[in-house]
């Protein structure tokens, strides 16, 4: 290998353990990791430098054993709980969360409960791990006012655990339908992904909803 391609790969390497770094998911984290480590045992075996070698094979050895673990999992356990509108511990999640909820398409979102809002703290393993508030209408659908999942969390399972059968959500509301406003291109892209379709109205152009199928 040439003096050229072998500080590539150097810098290649370097690049990688940055983004590691950068990564919110665990899994991610892991992964990126793992090439990262492999990219410097090339690296380090082409210069011989042999104990930086070994700290990677080490290195890579780590990350392969615990992305085993993230893979084998078993189940996660996901639950709702229904909370207070008038929650302290739900008005603590907001504010602790309050600008990484702004960053996303949850934006421009503010708190104000009524007597139709239904609050709704998602949990996984037993971790709060999110938050859906939704306002119930007497049509039998409810209007998603925010859903929001901590970075850690957000690998999507939670979101299409939650517009299922499974979560009890549509029974727990009473409804059969959910739906939001998809006003912002992040918002229609993150509803997408967990099944929304368009059904707009006069009253509500940008309506996303997810209805739930009776054979679910």
């Amino acid at each position: 290998m040439s003096a050229f391609w072998i500080e590539a790969v150097g810098y290649a390497g370097s690049a990688l353990v940055i983004l590691s770094l950068m990564q919110k998911s665990i899994l991610r984290l892991r992964t990126v990791g793992l090439v990262a480590s492999a990219t410097f045992l090339v690296y380090s075996l082409a210069i011989e430098a042999y104990p930086i070698a070994v700290v990677n094979v080490v290195a890579a050895a780590i990350h392969t054993y615990f992305l085993r673990k993230l893979v084998r999992r078993k189940s996660e356990v996901f639950k709702l709980l229904e909370v207070d509108p008038d929650s302290r511990y739900l008005e603590y999640f907001l504010d602790f969360y309050a600008r990484d909820i702004e960053a996303g398409h949850n934006s421009g979102f503010q708190y104000i409960p009524g007597p139709k809002t239904l609050p709704v703290l998602l949990l996984r393993d037993m971790v709060p791990a999110g938050v859906l508030i939704a306002n119930v209408h007497g049509d039998s659908s409810f209007e998603i006012l925010i859903d929001y999942v901590i970075p850690q969390y957000r690998d999507f399972k939670l979101a299409r655990w939650l517009y299922s059968h499974e979560s009890g959500i549509f029974m727990t509301s009473r409804c059969h339908c959910a739906w939001t406003r998809a006003d912002t291109p992040a918002k229609e892209e993150y509803f997408t992904t967990v099944g929304f379709k368009p059904d707009r109205v006069p009253a509500v152009p940008d309506r996303y909803a997810f209805v739930l199928p009776a054979s679910a």
